[in-house]
């Protein structure tokens, strides 16, 4: 029987772009193609439903972080629009390209914890599967003199 997941690692493990269920098998096959199921639990992914929310997400983290500091560069040095754009554009894009995957991958942990969609299904089914495994005793274990 496994334990089960508290919300906050879930969300850890989706974030580290593992299966939230067992934190080992890979959650995406590609860029952000979320693998059907886990290589190594098989929890089943298909459920997931994570559509645009990440992009908005990203948008939204990137712009808090990069107007500020954009800000901030033309506050104490005032560089030129040109040195702006070769240094903000990319710093933008970059940031995106890495968080995206990531947030992505806390959203489907998300939707995973809190049984979103199909995942309350897989989640109960799971739950009988566990429970109906036959359980070690511990007491009929012998002591090693």
């Amino acid at each position: 029987m496994t334990a089960p997941v508290s919300f906050a690692k879930a969300l850890w493990r989706g974030f580290t772009m593992k299966c939230p269920n067992c934190g080992r098998g890979h959650l995406f096959g590609r860029f952000l193609k979320v693998v059907d199921s886990c290589a190594i639990c098989g929890e089943d992914y298909t459920p997931q439903r994570a559509d645009d929310l990440p992009a908005y997400l990203v948008i939204a983290i990137v712009g808090h972080l990069v107007v500020p500091a954009l800000l901030a560069v033309e506050m104490a040095y005032s560089p030129p629009a040109w040195l702006q754009l070769l240094i903000w554009v990319p710093v933008t894009g970059l940031a995106a390209l890495l968080l995206l995957q990531p947030v992505k991958g806390t959203i489907v942990g998300l939707q995973w914890q809190t049984g979103m969609h199909d995942f309350e299904t897989a989640t109960r089914r799971r739950e009988a599967r566990d429970a109906a495994a036959p359980q070690p005793n511990p007491i009929s274990k012998e002591l090693v003199s």
